[in-house]
């Protein structure tokens, strides 16, 4: 993949209505950091990569917002002429005082750091300070320093180092550093020999505990499993990925994903939401630094994983049109066995559609919705593979079966479009990213079927309201910009 480098603002066309992106130049890697909810005023930290003292270096960028749509950019206080150096990634959390906090690795220190904010504002920081672990009888701890996560168990912090090998140390005070062992008890079978645990952020979940992290081979990934107390490690039970690759990624060069370094908050209703950087579907996208749209994350009776779209979401709807009982049918003809056929125009750029079908409708069916397509133009596929037990959006296909879903329960697709860029999320058991560039070349929503007639009971299509003033504001005044010496 070729890397631009240049610091051209967002234009028109590339700026998205209802996604978190950075509105200035070439930015990446853009993942998310330190995440917070105080006071009812969501705080959000993304890296923005900028030059300092004649090199290149990171910073966290701030934005705030009321209700995880609407972001508003802050003047950006985590940067180089303040720390020291750079900032590479890490994640917040809550001290037992209740002031938020921020553990990150410094760039080339070889250390990871902790800063303290000094008001609910996140408008001043205490002077971060590095973690200097020692070993039960006092000795410096030999242990590498790498993406950390902090997080609090009754009255101990304990903070994890990232990298192939996991080291926990524990604290009573922030300060004072003990080395306790390996974070994991074991790893699972599903996960390569090599792969690395980064960008950790370690959090319960219903009555277990989730690890959600990525390796740099393979993207974004979890594991849910409990928390030992009394052995002080993490008894990981299950492991599932939110990325896969694309045909046209090496399957040797691995270090491109598409669904990368993830970052979560608890809101005050007791929700956990994540984002994560939508890094490199294509050149102009990985240098632009786009979050996906957050995602509520919980666990189903049967301990699996639940993923659905911000609730909050909903509240950016508006002309509404349902569309009831289409059924499309291949012609008699067709040697192929194959229908398309039109079933609504989208005009504007700017969607989330909900489709249902019912489950005997959709067993053991290929179909699909084409998105941007017309007679000329095959656009966007989100597609229901029976053959591979996939959903597939463009090329890219993650595991997902209608066979799978529980006795009685039927298909159900919501689809968010954002100018070129889309988020297919599946009866909250699977989400997937793609993009389209050519969006504006047709403006169609056509439906395909193999095989077989297949009939949707209900298409129910809103426009979905501008979320981006912030962001347009932000693109001018540059409030922002971090200091370049």
């Amino acid at each position: 993949m070729t890397r631009k480098n240049n610091d051209t603002p967002v234009s028109n066309d590339m700026a998205l209505n209802y996604h978190l992106m950075h509105p200035g130049g070439d930015s990446s890697p853009g993942d998310p950091n330190p995440a917070f909810c105080v006071n009812g005023t969501y705080h959000l930290h993304y890296i923005l990569q900028h030059p300092w003292r004649d090199k290149r270096s990171f910073a966290f960028v701030h934005v705030t917002s009321r209700d995880m749509l609407h972001w508003t950019w802050q003047t950006t206080k985590l940067q180089p002429s303040f720390t020291g150096h750079g900032m590479f990634s890490g994640t917040g959390f809550i001290t037992r005082e209740g002031r938020p906090a921020a553990i990150y690795h410094g760039q080339a220190s070889e250390r990871n750091h902790i800063v303290i904010a000094k008001d609910h504002d996140l408008s001043a920081w205490e002077k971060p300070y590095p973690l200097e672990p020692r070993t039960a009888d006092g000795a410096k701890a030999e242990m590498r320093h790498w993406d950390p996560d902090c997080f609090l168990f009754n009255d101990t912090y304990y903070a994890i180092s990232g990298g192939r090998v996991q080291p926990l140390v524990k604290s009573q005070d922030l300060v004072h550093w003990t080395y306790v062992g390996d974070f994991l008890k074991h790893e699972l079978p599903a996960v390569a020999i090599g792969e690395d645990i980064s960008c950790p952020n370690f959090f319960p979940l219903g009555h277990r505990w989730m690890l959600l992290c990525i390796s740099h081979p393979f993207g974004c990934r979890y594991y849910i499993g409990d928390w030992d107390s009394e052995n002080e490690q993490f008894v990981p039970e299950t492991h599932g990925r939110m990325n896969w690759r694309r045909p046209d990624q090496s399957i040797y060069e691995t270090a491109d994903r598409d669904f990368f370094a993830p970052e979560s908050v608890l809101t005050p209703d007791g929700r956990r939401v994540m984002w994560a950087w939508i890094a490199s579907l294509n050149d102009e996208i990985y240098q632009r630094t786009i979050q996906s749209l957050p995602r509520e994350l919980s666990l189903a009776d049967d301990g699996s994983l639940r993923i659905r779209p911000l609730r909050e979401l909903e509240s950016l709807r508006y002309e509404p049109v349902t569309l009831k009982d289409i059924t499309v049918t291949p012609h008699e003809s067709s040697h192929s066995g194959t229908a398309v056929e039109p079933i609504a125009a989208l005009n504007g750029d700017a969607f989330e559609i909900r489709i249902a079908i019912d489950r005997e409708q959709a067993r053991r069916k290929r179909f699909s919705f084409q998105l941007f397509s017309d007679r000329d133009h095959e656009g966007l596929p989100v597609m229901i593979h029976p053959e591979t037990s996939t959903l597939r959006i463009g090329v890219t296909e993650a595991p997902f079966a209608v066979a799978d879903l529980p006795e009685g329960e039927d298909l159900e697709l919501r689809i968010f479009i954002d100018k070129y860029l889309v988020e297919v999320f599946a009866n909250d058991r699977q989400a997937i990213v793609g993009a389209h560039m050519d969006y504006q070349a047709a403006g169609g929503l056509h439906f395909y079927t193999y095989g077989d007639s297949t009939r949707i009971r209900q298409v129910d299509i809103w426009k979905m309201k501008a979320t981006n003033q912030g962001f347009l504001e932000a693109r001018e005044n540059r409030i922002w910009a971090p200091e370049t010496e």
